[in-house]
């Protein structure tokens, strides 16, 4: 029997009604934010076909679109937020796909479509320490690198989660107004993962109420990550942050 997915029971569970509240910025803002980010890095790419991996509610698919990259391709598999994508699309050439990011692999296939083809891939936020292990991300680069086109750039952030919280330290506040707030700590479970556990209170007529659940995440360090790119083929660029997020690129050549 096949074990249900826990990052997208989370997602079902709790965080996709939370996420945009979470975020805390507009749609819009958080658009242009991601637009800024992305503009400088992809500057020299050609304007074909990009996909967004892991895409939540859109706001790197957007701004790709924005960019003038069509079609995008949105992938995720959490119904909620590809629902609030899907809202908003309009006339951009954007289109999405339920799918879990792993299956990426079945596209990139001989014969296949996206073979190839792909100007630019994103997997951000932090979808790729949602992977189910090291070797998922692994494959996930070999994909990344069969379906772009020559000169295509992946682009990645993460957050690391390498080094080891302990205590109170362990304790994270994301978000809090007069409404709701939201509180996550970390359990180290193994060399290679970490448990997150996400706790979020909201005011009601009753009084306030909590909701909670939990879900690994990867353990992956900026070298590692590079190490791994390299391998698949790819040509890795200086490695920066956004924000509180590593940031890496890479090419195809």
């Amino acid at each position: 029997m096949q074990m249900p997915d826990p990052v997208a029971a989370h997602y079902r569970n709790l965080l996709a009604r939370h996420y945009a509240w979470m975020v805390g910025l507009s749609f819009d803002e958080k658009v242009a934010e991601q637009r800024a980010l992305l503009q400088p890095i992809l500057a020299d790419v050609t304007r074909g076909l990009a996909l967004d991996l892991g895409s939540g509610p859109g706001y790197q698919t957007f701004a790709l679109a924005q960019l003038g990259f069509a079609p995008v391709l949105a992938f995720d598999t959490s119904a909620d937020l590809l629902g609030q994508l899907a809202d908003r699309i309009g006339g951009l050439p954007i289109r999405v796909r339920s799918a879990d990011i792993v299956t990426l692999a079945d596209h990139v296939q001989p014969g296949q479509p996206l073979r190839g083809q792909v100007s630019a891939i994103v997997c951000m936020g932090d979808t790729l320490t949602h992977l189910p292990s090291r070797d998922a991300v692994r494959s996930l680069f070999a994909s990344i690198a069969a379906a772009l086109a020559p000169g295509g750039v992946c682009v990645l952030t993460w957050r690391d989660l390498t080094a080891e919280l302990t205590g109170a330290n362990r304790f994270i506040p994301v978000r809090s107004d007069d409404d709701r707030i939201m509180t996550c700590f970390l359990e180290t479970t193994s060399a290679e993962t970490v448990e997150v556990h996400d706790l979020i209170y909201s005011r009601t007529a009753a009084g306030w109420t909590l909701e909670k659940s939990s879900y690994p995440k990867l353990r992956l360090a900026p070298a590692w990550v590079a190490d791994e790119l390299a391998a698949a083929g790819l040509a890795v660029r200086p490695q920066t942050q956004a924000g509180r997020l590593c940031l890496a690129v890479a090419q195809k050549a």
